[in-house]
């Protein structure tokens, strides 16, 4: 067993790494190349309806467009997004020196990678795939839908494994390896809310994995799961996508939900308002969520007495989510507020996703739902739910655990500039949405006919495509302008914050805590700040370190399952230069191989000395970290 970690290249380092810090750092990047990617194609289909009768796209990239941008932002940018937060911060704050299974944790990361590459392969062979984010058939079909959608089925199978392990990973982590003190009813709410959204993914992700392995059946072996002709059904695709589809809203917007109610309290100098009613709020959204799938469906046909019930299940949700608005006003209610960019993010996101929530109980009522349902004013809607939502709340975490991921803080002129630049671009964007959608323009459409009274509307949804464009070219500025010139954190705590991850050294050492924490109450750090010396008193003496090894095999493992998904997409190519079985079942020998080479191998890890932590220790102290 080895007593000292071997010296890398830095290259071979972050591809080799299972430290959850530099894979969080990996799912941010990877995230936020695949969000820009989605937005300029978003800018794009704006340009395109900027005014009557564009030709900027034409009808059949514009469904490409739409079908990717929708695919990549709920998939490949919002849930890594979340997971680079949840990665970093979960095992600081329950106290962890890592996940439970780092290993497992990495094959996470380049498995949601490679099927993200899979998907974006699909434009070198054709074109992306054009039946809608949400795949419906028989669009989606074989008769109907090109080798796009092959890489849409099999991209999304191969990352959706990825994220589907990275789930029951958080899940065992946030159970087995809290901090002596740290009881479930101790957790911060940004690890509850990760616990039970990673709960949904374990639900949802499964039968989201069947119904893609039914259309993969359909269109590669001709199975007739959804052709109605061969005694197929093209609802059941409807449900089965939708009972995944509904709670992936709540996979998001649940640790969400958790950046806010970590941001608010630190920055209005206040305990969370009503921590048991925020936990079990958080369960009954959870719960509820997979109770309403079918208020997708209510233009369907599903009759009377589903939609009813349907329709009063989904108005149901508002009153857990009423019960969370009202905790973080009064959170904030007589508090000493400081009004930096992480607090303006998480503040703002109250009214605008309060917003969201009232056009969706508009939505939820089937007979008006008629009216709305292929409108703009689900499309504004649902805008107001991500983006009013989840990507404030992205923003807020970002500014908030930027230094102590980071080493310095971003430029918080900058960063407000940006705060008001994307905030008003929203609004300008989307709110007009709800009265295109009033005024019956349609969604999905390339184009519209002028004099119609949509050209206004349209104009100045497509200006705040730009103003939103600039925000997000503002924050990579100020990123880059921090890198060199930002404020650099030495200290452990420069917020003041309330939770654990505030007590580690800035930057955080690779083992995170020296000695595990003993945890005395919730909100751990700040308590120990009033009743302590605000230090973590220690619950074990410095002794040896247990490290796990960095390893290669998950980017093998993931490469592997790239190739066997290519080879089965090449079965519906054209005269394929090599037998697409050579490259499948290759493709698997890898993976499986790999899995075979972990399984046999001995790899105890290796310690750090209980000197070099002592070290560490003492170093912290004459810095003062």
């Amino acid at each position: 067993m080895a007593t000292q970690k071997q010296e890398k290249s830095v290259i071979w380092d972050w591809l080799t790494t299972v430290d959850h810090k530099k894979i969080a750092i990996m799912y941010l990047i990877a995230g936020t190349l695949f969000f820009v990617k989605a937005g300029v194609m978003a800018l794009f289909m704006r340009i395109q309806l900027m005014y009557p009768e564009m030709n900027f796209l034409s009808g059949q990239t514009f469904n490409e467009f739409i079908t990717m941008h929708g695919t990549i932002m709920l998939f490949l940018a919002a849930t890594p997004l979340l997971f680079a937060f949840m990665n970093y911060v979960i095992p600081l704050q329950i106290g962890a020196r890592d996940v439970a299974f780092p290993f497992v944790n990495a094959l996470g990361f380049w498995i949601f990678f490679s099927g993200g590459l899979l998907l974006s392969l699909s434009w070198f062979f054709g074109g992306g795939p054009d039946a809608g984010w949400t795949a419906y058939v028989p669009l989606s079909s074989r008769d109907y839908g090109g080798l796009g959608l092959d890489f849409y089925v099999l991209g999304l199978q191969v990352s959706g494994i990825g994220t589907l392990i990275s789930a029951i990973n958080f899940l065992v982590t946030i159970v087995n390896m809290r901090a002596p003190g740290m009881t479930m009813m101790r957790l911060p709410l940004f690890v509850w809310t990760s616990f039970i959204s990673s709960t949904l993914i374990l639900f949802a992700f499964t039968p989201l994995a069947a119904g893609l392995a039914l259309l993969m059946l359909d269109r590669l072996f001709e199975a007739q799961y959804f052709i109605p002709s061969m005694g197929g059904n093209v609802v059941l695709w409807q449900h089965i996508f939708w009972i995944f589809g509904h709670p992936e809203v709540y996979i998001l917007v649940l640790p969400a939900f958790g950046i806010i109610s970590e941001v608010i309290p630190a920055f209005s100098r206040k305990r969370l308002f009503g921590y048991t009613a925020m936990v079990f709020a958080t369960m009954i959204i959870a719960f509820l969520g997979f109770m309403v799938w079918a208020h997708h469906m209510f233009t369907v046909g599903m009759g009377p007495v589903a939609n009813s019930i349907f329709a009063v299940a989904t108005m149901t949700i508002a009153v857990p989510t009423g019960i969370k608005i009202f905790n973080w006003l009064f959170t904030m209610w007589g508090g000493k507020i400081t009004f930096n960019t992480a607090m303006l993010f998480a503040s703002s996101f109250v009214p605008t996703f309060v917003l969201g929530g009232v056009t969706g109980v508009m939505l939820a009522m089937a007979p008006v739902d008629y009216l709305y349902h292929d409108t703009y004013f689900v499309v504004a809607h649902f805008h107001y739910i991500i983006v009013g939502g989840i990507v404030l709340s992205l923003f807020a975490g970002l500014f908030y655990w930027y230094p102590k991921m980071f080493g310095h803080m971003l430029n918080e002129t900058l960063g407000k500039l940006f705060f008001w630049i994307f905030y008003i671009g929203f609004h300008l964007t989307f709110f007009v949405q709800h009265l295109l959608g009033l005024m019956g323009m349609p969604r999905r459409v390339y184009t519209y006919l002028g004099d119609q009274g949509l050209d206004a509307f349209n104009f100045i949804s497509t200006i705040g495509t730009f103003f939103m464009s600039a925000g997000v070219i503002l924050l990579v500025i100020n990123v880059i302008y921090s890198a060199y010139k930002g404020e650099r954190v030495t200290v452990a705590d420069p917020w003041d914050a309330r939770t654990l991850e505030w007590a580690t050294p800035t930057p955080v050492p690779e083992y995170n805590f020296a000695q595990t924490p003993q945890v005395r109450s919730l909100d751990p750090l700040f308590y120990e700040k009033i009743h302590g010396d605000g230090t973590m008193k220690p619950a074990e003496p410095v002794t040896d370190i247990h490290m796990p090894n960095g390893s290669i095999l998950p980017l093998i493992m993931s490469i592997g399952l790239f190739f066997a998904g290519f080879g089965l997409i090449m079965l519906n190519m054209d005269n394929p230069l090599i037998n697409p079985w050579i490259v499948a079942i290759g493709g698997l020998v890898i993976t499986f191989g790999s899995m075979f080479v972990r399984s046999v191998k001995e790899d105890h890890g290796y310690h750090i000395p209980a000197e070099q932590v002592k070290a560490d220790l003492a170093e912290l102290k004459k810095g003062g970290n």
